[in-house]
């Protein structure tokens, strides 16, 4: 299936995976809506295919993780109150659902969600492709430029001893200059 024919748009399910734990995952709220389920029948099939989802395929968030998830994504709709934290799927555990979601509806999605984490995949490592250059450009530049780089920290540093004072020194002897003070008379004044 091309993606200009695709069940649900790439950019619609990109803007559902979140990185949590240091992991790109997708919330079971958010995977239930896209399979066209009630979250609580996607956890029910999970839960009774438990050993199919080991803990680096799928966990439960903590209370904390979900509350800083929330304040993070104002714009999102939560739906009501829930009584348990949603449950996060890595790439293999999205995966894995196909196999215990048997629809093909859930089929055809799970090929989508597959496809938005390889381009999410492809978009980091040319990021990282684009950092790896642009470190290459800082060490070649910083070779070539070492004597700017060194005069501007010659500059910058604080300097170690006086400088001498800025005017003329004269070495020869000082004269003596005699002033000569014009003597007061004093006059008593006599009462």
């Amino acid at each position: 299936m091309s993606d200009s024919k695709a069940v649900i748009p790439v950019e619609l399910i990109e803007n559902k995976i979140y990185l949590i734990r240091g992991q790109k995952v997708m919330l079971s709220l958010h995977l239930a809506e896209l399979y066209n389920v009630e979250t609580k029948t996607l956890i029910q099939a999970v839960k009774r295919n438990i050993e199919r989802f080991p803990e680096d395929f799928m966990f439960q968030l903590t209370n904390q993780e979900f509350t800083n998830l929330k304040s993070q994504i104002v714009t999102s709709s939560w739906g009501g109150i829930r009584r348990a934290t949603p449950y996060a799927f890595t790439e293999q555990g999205v995966a894995m659902l196909s196999s215990v979601l048997r629809s093909r509806l859930a089929i055809e999605v799970n090929v989508q969600i597959m496809r938005a984490f390889v381009r999410l995949r492809r978009i980091l490592s040319s990021n990282a492709d684009l950092a790896r250059k642009l470190e290459a450009l800082e060490k070649k530049y910083d070779a070539q430029f070492r004597v700017v780089f060194d005069a501007i920290r010659a500059l910058m540093a604080e300097p170690g001893k006086p400088k001498r004072k800025i005017g003329f020194l004269v070495k020869e002897a000082r004269p003596e200059y005699v002033a000569k003070r014009k003597k007061r008379k004093r006059i008593k004044k006599s009462r």
